[in-house]
């Protein structure tokens, strides 16, 4: 018997697996693909706290290795920044890293299996029923698992979800995109002067070099497909082509195809009974601002330690809980921002003069780091009761005199980051790390760190933070 079944080994999965196995929780991974996808399917952006996470388990280096990093101007509705400097952020990785998914998939997948996670493919989810003690998964060849959670990671058409009758209300696409990575046919200086013209009115639209000969190509599609797993071709990419721009631009040799919509969609709960959701199981949206794969990443990282917790009888009780409480409003704001970027590049005059409106604003630093704060997750902060501004919030990584923080955080355990040289954390020492660092450049005398990087407390007394403590850690050890 397995403490966790995750279903589904994309991003959020294999982060989940390997977050529990931080804290030694017994970990199957199923995945229904028979293999990995090798070819380069799309590039995604890594963003600026997806890489702080991965920067908080050390696997900041293996990502940098093999992305590309890019300016964050132009990553909210591509508008671009009002100079050739972003904003000044409150963060060592403000950039984006852009890398194709299967290296993300790659990557994250091997960390779970160093870790000692278990992983099958060509194992679909097709039945589960759950009882007081765990959960019965049923696979579509008959055979059964036992466990005692299961977290559906299994995306947007989540088998998990369907059979836990949760709930998925939203919008339907109403605007499918097509986007490829095709070779062309034309000069590179015809291509980028009409390119540009184009993109004066259509900011969907786009066709730039990739490397290698091939020309990444966006464009809008004639319609909405119904067959969702469907791919386009390339006559497909020829005739919308020729209808925004009025030349196929003689692309040619395809390396892949494929087509997103916009589809908007929420799960209702996050939770039922010992089954979760997390990732595109829980939440889709359009892909704009490209925030989808961190989205899910950071899902799992909230609920890893939590999940973790409950399985070694420590959690406090309703620990668990805050998963939903916390992450569901986050992916809330998400979609919201997601449905105003698709709107701002619409062709019609109305969100034509909004988004001009809005460009002259973002000329104010203070509007373009509010909305290069909200696609990078840099402004999430959880609802932990009043306190300083940055209770709830995520704390960089700031230098300790000796090293940097999160170079402390790689065990995944809860950390109390003392100025004072006063505080001790001697009861909860198998769950919670301490650092002395009066030099700590933090504005606090204390601070208690959740493993997931956010501060649940600011304070300098004793019986404060052994209350916080048990809050978040439980009981102490005997």
């Amino acid at each position: 018997m397995f403490d966790v079944i995750v279903a589904g080994c994309g991003p959020t999965g294999a982060t989940l697996a390997a977050e529990l196995r931080l804290h030694d929780v017994r970990v199957l991974v199923l995945e229904k693909e028979p293999r990995p996808v090798s070819s380069l399917v799309r590039v995604v952006s890594m963003h600026v706290r997806t890489l702080e996470l991965m920067a908080m388990r050390g696997l900041l280096g293996r990502f940098l290795e093999r992305g590309r990093q890019r300016p964050l101007g132009g990553v909210f509705a591509a508008i671009p920044g009002p100079s050739a400097t972003d904003p000044a952020l409150d963060s060592a990785y403000a950039y984006q890293l852009g890398i194709p998914q299967p290296i993300v998939d790659q990557l994250l997948e091997a960390h779970a299996v160093e870790l000692g996670a278990q992983v099958r493919r060509g194992c679909a989810v097709a039945g589960l029923a759950q009882d007081d003690e765990g959960v019965t998964v049923e696979l579509a060849d008959g055979e059964r698992l036992r466990s005692r959670y299961l977290v559906g990671c299994d995306g947007a058409r989540s088998a998990v979800r369907k059979l836990l009758g949760v709930g998925f209300p939203g919008e339907p696409s109403r605007v499918d995109t097509l986007m490829g990575e095709l070779e062309v046919g034309v000069p590179q200086a015809e291509i980028a002067a009409q390119v540009a013209e184009i993109r004066e009115t259509d900011k969907v639209f786009s066709l730039r070099p990739f490397g290698g000969g091939a020309y990444r190509v966006v464009v809008p599609a004639a319609g909405v497909e119904e067959d969702r797993a469907e791919p386009p071709t390339i006559e497909d990419f020829r005739q919308q082509l020729r209808a925004v721009a009025g030349t196929d631009f003689g692309v040619h040799s395809p390396r892949w195809l494929s087509r997103f919509g916009d589809a908007t969609r929420l799960a209702e709960r996050y939770r039922v009974g010992r089954v979760l959701l997390a990732g595109d199981a829980a939440h889709i949206h359009p892909p704009a601002g490209g925030q989808g794969m961190n989205l899910g990443v950071q899902d799992a990282f909230n609920l890893g330690w939590k999940l973790a917790a409950q399985i070694h009888g420590w959690a406090p009780e309703a620990l668990l809980d805050t998963y939903e409480a916390e992450r569901r409003p986050v992916a809330e704001d998400v979609l919201e921002n997601t449905r105003a970027q698709v709107v701002l590049t619409s062709t019609e005059p109305g969100p034509r003069a909004v988004r001009k409106l809005l460009t002259e604003l973002m000329a104010f630093d203070e509007v373009h780091r509010h909305l290069i704060e909200k696609i990078t997750a840099l402004s999430v902060r959880y609802d932990l009761g009043a306190g300083p501004d940055l209770l709830g919030r995520r704390l960089p990584d700031v230098h300790l005199g000796a090293g940097k923080l999160y170079d402390r955080l790689r065990r995944g355990r809860g950390l109390v980051l003392d100025r004072t040289g006063r505080l001790t954390v001697e009861s909860w020492s198998d769950r919670v790390d301490l650092i002395a660092a009066p030099e700590a450049a933090v504005d606090a005398p204390a601070i208690l760190l959740r493993p997931d990087g956010y501060v649940a407390w600011i304070g300098e007394h004793q019986h404060e933070l052994d209350d916080h403590l048990a809050r978040w850690f439980g009981k102490p050890a005997e």
